[in-house]
Protein backbone atom coordinates (compact mmCIF):
# COMPACT_ATOMS: atom_id res chain seq x y z
CA UNK A 1 0.00 0.00 0.00
CA UNK A 2 2.73 2.29 0.58
CA UNK A 3 4.40 1.76 -2.83
CA UNK A 4 1.13 2.12 -4.25
CA UNK A 5 0.41 6.20 -2.90
CA UNK A 6 3.16 7.81 -4.91
CA UNK A 7 1.89 6.16 -8.22
CA UNK A 8 -1.72 6.97 -6.96
CA UNK A 9 -0.63 10.67 -6.37
CA UNK A 10 1.47 10.79 -9.50
CA UNK A 11 -1.54 10.20 -11.50
CA UNK A 12 -4.00 12.54 -10.20
CA UNK A 13 -1.00 15.46 -10.76
CA UNK A 14 -1.52 14.05 -14.23
CA UNK A 15 -4.77 13.91 -14.10
CA UNK A 16 -5.19 17.70 -13.13
CA UNK A 17 -2.26 19.05 -15.37
CA UNK A 18 -3.51 17.13 -18.89
CA UNK A 19 -7.59 17.46 -18.04
CA UNK A 20 -8.78 21.36 -18.90
CA UNK A 21 -12.64 21.87 -19.27
CA UNK A 22 -13.59 25.47 -21.82
CA UNK A 23 -16.80 26.75 -20.97
CA UNK A 24 -19.19 27.18 -24.24
CA UNK A 25 -17.86 30.68 -24.60
CA UNK A 26 -13.87 29.85 -24.25
CA UNK A 27 -11.60 28.36 -26.77
CA UNK A 28 -8.24 27.32 -25.89
CA UNK A 29 -5.29 28.06 -28.12
CA UNK A 30 -2.68 25.19 -27.64
CA UNK A 31 1.04 25.75 -27.89
CA UNK A 32 3.16 22.16 -28.26
CA UNK A 33 7.00 23.20 -27.54
CA UNK A 34 6.58 26.49 -28.45
CA UNK A 35 4.44 26.11 -31.49
CA UNK A 36 0.80 26.85 -32.06
CA UNK A 37 -0.73 23.40 -33.40
CA UNK A 38 -4.72 24.22 -33.08
CA UNK A 39 -7.22 26.01 -31.21
CA UNK A 40 -9.70 23.36 -28.92
CA UNK A 41 -12.55 24.09 -26.80
CA UNK A 42 -15.49 23.95 -25.76
CA UNK A 43 -15.63 21.60 -23.68
CA UNK A 44 -13.26 18.67 -22.55
CA UNK A 45 -9.80 18.81 -23.59
CA UNK A 46 -6.73 16.55 -23.40
CA UNK A 47 -2.96 17.91 -22.80
CA UNK A 48 0.39 16.96 -22.24
CA UNK A 49 1.80 17.87 -19.26
CA UNK A 50 5.43 19.75 -19.80
CA UNK A 51 4.61 19.89 -23.46
CA UNK A 52 1.59 21.32 -24.31
CA UNK A 53 0.47 24.84 -22.79
CA UNK A 54 -2.81 26.47 -23.28
CA UNK A 55 -4.16 30.06 -23.23
CA UNK A 56 -7.59 30.83 -22.75
CA UNK A 57 -9.39 33.22 -25.06
CA UNK A 58 -12.81 33.97 -24.32
CA UNK A 59 -15.25 35.19 -27.18
CA UNK A 60 -17.91 36.88 -25.15
CA UNK A 61 -18.61 40.82 -25.90
CA UNK A 62 -15.76 43.30 -24.00
CA UNK A 63 -17.33 46.48 -23.06
CA UNK A 64 -14.47 48.54 -22.99
CA UNK A 65 -15.12 52.15 -20.91
CA UNK A 66 -12.19 55.04 -22.79
CA UNK A 67 -11.45 57.64 -20.32
CA UNK A 68 -12.09 61.07 -20.66
CA UNK A 69 -9.52 62.54 -23.62
CA UNK A 70 -8.70 66.39 -23.77
CA UNK A 71 -9.40 67.19 -27.26
CA UNK A 72 -9.17 70.67 -29.21
CA UNK A 73 -11.14 70.06 -31.82
CA UNK A 74 -10.48 72.10 -35.26
CA UNK A 75 -11.96 75.22 -34.50
CA UNK A 76 -9.81 75.35 -31.53
CA UNK A 77 -12.13 74.66 -28.59
CA UNK A 78 -10.78 72.36 -25.61
CA UNK A 79 -13.12 69.68 -24.53
CA UNK A 80 -13.00 66.32 -22.63
CA UNK A 81 -14.75 63.25 -24.47
CA UNK A 82 -15.16 59.65 -23.39
CA UNK A 83 -16.62 56.86 -25.15
CA UNK A 84 -17.67 53.26 -24.87
CA UNK A 85 -16.64 50.38 -27.09
CA UNK A 86 -18.32 46.77 -27.96
CA UNK A 87 -15.64 43.98 -29.06
CA UNK A 88 -14.92 40.84 -29.14
CA UNK A 89 -12.52 38.16 -30.52
CA UNK A 90 -13.63 36.07 -33.22
CA UNK A 91 -10.55 34.68 -34.06
CA UNK A 92 -8.37 33.23 -30.76
CA UNK A 93 -5.14 31.98 -32.60
CA UNK A 94 -4.61 35.77 -34.12
CA UNK A 95 -5.19 37.46 -30.88
CA UNK A 96 -2.89 35.31 -29.16
CA UNK A 97 -0.01 35.48 -31.96
CA UNK A 98 -0.17 39.20 -33.69
CA UNK A 99 -0.71 41.11 -30.22
CA UNK A 100 1.04 40.52 -26.80
CA UNK A 101 -2.19 41.71 -24.80
CA UNK A 102 -4.94 42.28 -27.41
CA UNK A 103 -7.65 44.00 -24.53
CA UNK A 104 -4.72 46.74 -23.70
CA UNK A 105 -3.68 47.20 -27.32
CA UNK A 106 -7.28 47.76 -28.15
CA UNK A 107 -7.71 50.05 -25.31
CA UNK A 108 -4.93 52.04 -26.24
CA UNK A 109 -6.28 52.39 -30.15
CA UNK A 110 -9.47 53.35 -28.93
CA UNK A 111 -8.30 56.44 -27.04
CA UNK A 112 -5.80 57.80 -29.89
CA UNK A 113 -8.44 57.28 -32.04
CA UNK A 114 -11.08 59.13 -30.42
CA UNK A 115 -8.49 62.04 -29.80
CA UNK A 116 -8.01 61.95 -33.57
CA UNK A 117 -11.14 61.92 -34.94
CA UNK A 118 -13.26 64.15 -32.49
CA UNK A 119 -9.60 66.81 -33.42
CA UNK A 120 -10.26 66.59 -36.93
CA UNK A 121 -14.41 67.78 -37.06
CA UNK A 122 -15.33 71.21 -35.12
CA UNK A 123 -17.45 71.24 -31.88
CA UNK A 124 -20.80 71.69 -33.68
CA UNK A 125 -20.43 68.18 -35.62
CA UNK A 126 -19.45 66.78 -32.42
CA UNK A 127 -22.72 67.69 -30.35
CA UNK A 128 -25.60 67.54 -33.89
CA UNK A 129 -23.81 64.84 -35.94
CA UNK A 130 -22.43 62.15 -33.18
CA UNK A 131 -24.02 59.09 -34.95
CA UNK A 132 -21.68 60.04 -38.18
CA UNK A 133 -18.30 60.60 -35.45
CA UNK A 134 -19.18 56.98 -33.68
CA UNK A 135 -19.53 55.65 -36.84
CA UNK A 136 -16.24 56.86 -38.20
CA UNK A 137 -14.31 56.16 -35.19
CA UNK A 138 -15.62 52.44 -35.62
CA UNK A 139 -14.69 51.86 -38.88
CA UNK A 140 -11.41 53.15 -38.19
CA UNK A 141 -11.11 50.81 -35.07
CA UNK A 142 -12.77 48.06 -37.02
CA UNK A 143 -9.64 47.84 -40.19
CA UNK A 144 -6.94 48.31 -37.03
CA UNK A 145 -8.25 45.29 -34.92
CA UNK A 146 -9.04 43.06 -37.88
CA UNK A 147 -5.57 41.91 -38.10
CA UNK A 148 -5.54 40.96 -34.13
CA UNK A 149 -8.41 39.14 -34.96
CA UNK A 150 -10.70 41.56 -33.28
CA UNK A 151 -14.28 42.77 -34.35
CA UNK A 152 -15.76 45.99 -33.11
CA UNK A 153 -19.19 46.08 -32.74
CA UNK A 154 -20.24 49.17 -31.55
CA UNK A 155 -18.79 52.68 -30.72
CA UNK A 156 -20.36 55.35 -28.47
CA UNK A 157 -19.99 58.80 -27.75
CA UNK A 158 -20.94 59.42 -24.17
CA UNK A 159 -20.46 62.66 -22.69
CA UNK A 160 -18.58 65.36 -23.90
CA UNK A 161 -17.25 68.29 -21.32
CA UNK A 162 -17.41 71.67 -22.43
CA UNK A 163 -15.94 74.68 -20.76
CA UNK A 164 -18.17 76.87 -18.89
CA UNK A 165 -17.51 79.61 -20.70
CA UNK A 166 -17.90 78.11 -24.10
CA UNK A 167 -21.74 77.38 -22.19
CA UNK A 168 -22.52 80.23 -21.52
CA UNK A 169 -21.81 81.32 -25.05
CA UNK A 170 -23.88 78.73 -26.45
CA UNK A 171 -26.23 79.70 -23.99
CA UNK A 172 -26.41 83.03 -25.73
CA UNK A 173 -26.43 81.87 -29.15
CA UNK A 174 -29.52 79.55 -28.13
CA UNK A 175 -31.48 82.88 -26.36
CA UNK A 176 -30.54 84.88 -29.48
CA UNK A 177 -31.29 82.44 -32.01
CA UNK A 178 -34.83 82.34 -30.12
CA UNK A 179 -35.45 85.86 -29.68
CA UNK A 180 -35.22 86.19 -33.74
CA UNK A 181 -37.42 83.55 -34.43
CA UNK A 182 -40.11 85.33 -32.02
CA UNK A 183 -39.62 88.90 -33.88
CA UNK A 184 -39.90 86.89 -37.13
CA UNK A 185 -43.35 85.37 -35.87
CA UNK A 186 -44.29 88.61 -34.54
CA UNK A 187 -43.52 90.23 -37.94
CA UNK A 188 -45.23 87.86 -39.96
CA UNK A 189 -48.39 88.44 -37.81
CA UNK A 190 -48.32 91.78 -38.19
CA UNK A 191 -47.82 91.71 -41.77
CA UNK A 192 -51.23 88.79 -42.01
CA UNK A 193 -52.90 91.18 -40.02
CA UNK A 194 -52.38 94.25 -41.76
CA UNK A 195 -53.13 92.52 -45.25
CA UNK A 196 -56.03 92.00 -43.56
CA UNK A 197 -57.27 95.07 -42.21
CA UNK A 198 -55.83 96.55 -46.06
CA UNK A 199 -58.19 94.17 -47.27
CA UNK A 200 -61.20 95.05 -44.83
CA UNK A 201 -60.85 98.79 -45.45
CA UNK A 202 -61.49 98.21 -49.45
CA UNK A 203 -64.80 96.59 -48.76
CA UNK A 204 -65.96 98.86 -46.33
CA UNK A 205 -64.87 101.67 -48.58
CA UNK A 206 -66.87 100.27 -51.64
CA UNK A 207 -69.72 99.72 -49.19
CA UNK A 208 -70.37 101.68 -46.32
CA UNK A 209 -73.06 99.78 -44.72
CA UNK A 210 -70.45 97.42 -43.24
CA UNK A 211 -69.08 99.72 -41.00
CA UNK A 212 -72.42 100.42 -39.36
CA UNK A 213 -72.98 96.52 -39.33
CA UNK A 214 -69.40 96.10 -37.31
CA UNK A 215 -70.39 99.03 -34.94
CA UNK A 216 -73.18 97.72 -33.88
CA UNK A 217 -71.87 94.14 -33.62
CA UNK A 218 -68.92 95.76 -31.13
CA UNK A 219 -71.59 97.62 -29.59
CA UNK A 220 -73.76 93.99 -28.89
CA UNK A 221 -70.16 92.49 -27.64
CA UNK A 222 -69.71 95.40 -25.36
CA UNK A 223 -73.11 95.14 -23.92
CA UNK A 224 -72.58 91.45 -23.18
CA UNK A 225 -70.49 92.10 -20.52
CA UNK A 226 -71.87 93.38 -17.27
CA UNK A 227 -69.23 94.89 -15.81
CA UNK A 228 -67.41 96.98 -19.05
CA UNK A 229 -68.20 100.55 -19.73
CA UNK A 230 -70.53 101.25 -22.78
CA UNK A 231 -68.79 103.51 -24.76
CA UNK A 232 -70.45 104.94 -28.06
CA UNK A 233 -67.95 105.80 -30.83
CA UNK A 234 -68.77 109.68 -32.53
CA UNK A 235 -68.61 109.30 -36.66
CA UNK A 236 -65.29 111.19 -37.46
CA UNK A 237 -67.66 112.31 -40.16
CA UNK A 238 -70.27 113.51 -38.15
CA UNK A 239 -67.13 115.88 -35.85
CA UNK A 240 -66.20 117.20 -39.42
CA UNK A 241 -70.13 118.58 -40.13
CA UNK A 242 -70.65 119.83 -36.35
CA UNK A 243 -68.99 123.16 -36.87
CA UNK A 244 -71.70 123.70 -40.72
CA UNK A 245 -74.37 122.58 -38.36
CA UNK A 246 -73.54 125.40 -35.63
CA UNK A 247 -72.97 127.89 -37.93
CA UNK A 248 -76.28 127.23 -39.52
CA UNK A 249 -78.41 126.98 -36.71
CA UNK A 250 -76.84 130.38 -35.03
CA UNK A 251 -78.93 133.81 -35.86
CA UNK A 252 -77.56 136.08 -38.21
CA UNK A 253 -76.82 139.46 -36.99
CA UNK A 254 -76.53 142.46 -38.37
CA UNK A 255 -72.26 141.80 -38.76
CA UNK A 256 -73.26 138.57 -40.57
CA UNK A 257 -75.83 140.44 -43.24
CA UNK A 258 -73.83 140.04 -46.25
CA UNK A 259 -72.05 143.78 -47.53
CA UNK A 260 -73.12 145.37 -50.75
Amino acid sequence: MLTLAPIIAIIVLFLFSALKVLNEYERGVIFRLGRVIKTKGPGLIILIPVIDRMIRMSLRIITLDVPHQDVITKDNVSIKVNAVVYYRVVDPQKAVLEVEDVHFATSQLAQTTLRSVCGAVELDEILAHRDKINTKIQVILDEQTDAWGVKISTVELKHIDLPQEMQRAMAKQAEAERERRAKVINAEGEFQAADKLAQAAEIISAKPQALQLRYLQTMREMAAESKAATILPIPLDLLKMLPELIREDRPRGPRDEPRE
